[in-house]
């Protein structure tokens, strides 16, 4: 494995840009993008081996893409009432659409309301990320299940206890999971039936910032995805638009 600065990653990065169209290296893996330039610098997985400095990643994504980036998972708290398969799926469920299933699938943000009346909202005087109900905002194509919420919980307010996850909490998690990262953009394109990348922007993030996580939360940026089932719960996740991700950096410079 090569052993790199971040001089010396840096100077290999505007090599692999000024090189243009690489054909793809990993053709049966869906990560191929990230895979080549891996292959090309020499390194394993996304951990970057740059000795004497703080811990590093490697980030690659295709710069046309709007698939959102999933940042991490975490349930909400008050974690004792297990939130999602407890309430959510089992009093604010839907059938599944294909199997004998209760569904709650929701992606949501700080924005504005889903068709079911969810949001993220931003408490920074309570310090805490919370989930809200107003079935005001419930679209009237789903006028059946808002009656059966009712029948399920008794009421239409607001939740009672909200969950939320705490600032404190949130970037704990955050320091464990986003270090500074070397996040580089490529163009992509497919010729004789071959795909190639072209690694042309390449930024250096620094240091988790808060403040720009819980405005890209209010700004629509980021979001809470709820994805459970009866039979499964596939975890509650924070993700992100890829176009945003240099928000959630105190300091961001571009290579």
């Amino acid at each position: 494995m090569e052993i790199y600065t971040k001089d010396s990653l840096i100077a290999r990065l505007k090599e692999i840009r000024e090189i243009g169209w690489i054909e793809n290296r990993r053709t049966n893996n869906v990560g191929g993008i990230g895979n080549t330039l891996e292959d090309l610098l020499g390194i394993e997985e996304n951990n970057l081996p740059i000795p004497n400095a703080a811990e590093w990643e490697l980030k690659c994504q295709r710069a046309e893409t709007s698939s959102l980036l999933t940042l991490f998972h975490m349930e909400p708290s008050p974690r004792a009432l297990k939130w999602v398969p407890t309430i959510f799926l089992k009093k604010y469920g839907w059938p599944h659409a294909t199997l004998n299933e209760q569904s709650f699938r929701q992606t949501i943000t700080g924005m504005n309301r889903s068709d079911r009346g969810f949001k993220v909202v931003v408490d920074r005087e309570a310090r805490k990320i919370l989930i809200s109900f107003d079935s005001d905002y419930i679209d009237p194509r789903h006028t059946n299940w808002k009656s059966s919420v009712f029948e399920r919980t008794g009421t239409l307010e607001e939740l009672h206890p909200q969950p939320y996850w705490g600032f404190d909490d949130i970037f704990h998690k955050a320091g464990t999971k986003l270090h500074n990262c070397f996040y580089i953009l490529a163009n992509t394109k497919r010729e004789g039936g071959k795909l190639y990348f072209a690694y042309n922007k390449i930024l250096m993030l620094k240091k988790f910032d808060l403040e720009g996580f819980l405005e890209g939360i209010e700004r629509g940026n980021i979001y809470v995805d709820f994805d459970a089932r009866t039979n499964h719960n596939h975890g509650t996740k924070f993700r992100i638009k890829p176009s945003a991700f240099p928000i959630l950096y105190d300091e961001v410079v571009e290579i």
